[in-house]
């Protein structure tokens, strides 16, 4: 049985966090994903550990140097885009830290799969 752990979500920055919000007010497929995201949030928020942990060694150095990740989840958004986050502990309080989103493409390049 898997673990199910609430966590509260925050965005990696500001620029992400703004990005989702320019979604909400996009066109048509940027509606769509923003609904895509938001619900993914919401999962992740009811159970940080509800995506799929990306193994240490794949972990992209970007991410570990930029944000200090010690871990990384991915969540599998539809129409093959994929959400990025860690779970992080911040005193009592767990927290689902928002890394970025992309499609499987780009996704695929960014692990060099």
């Amino acid at each position: 049985m898997k673990v199910k752990l609430p966590s509260d979500i925050r965005f990696a920055d500001k620029n992400i966090q703004d990005a989702l919000h320019k979604l909400e007010k996009g066109d048509n497929s940027e509606r769509e994903l923003y609904k895509f995201i938001n619900q993914a949030l919401d999962n992740i928020e009811e159970n940080a550990f509800c995506g799929i942990q990306i193994p240490k060694k794949l972990i992209p150095k970007e991410y570990i140097s930029r944000y200090e990740v010690k871990n990384l989840w991915k969540y599998d958004l539809p129409k093959g885009w994929r959400l990025l986050y860690s779970v992080v502990n911040d005193e009592i309080v767990v927290v689902s830290l928002i890394l970025e989103w992309f499609d499987h493409k780009e996704y695929e390049r960014k692990f060099k799969y």
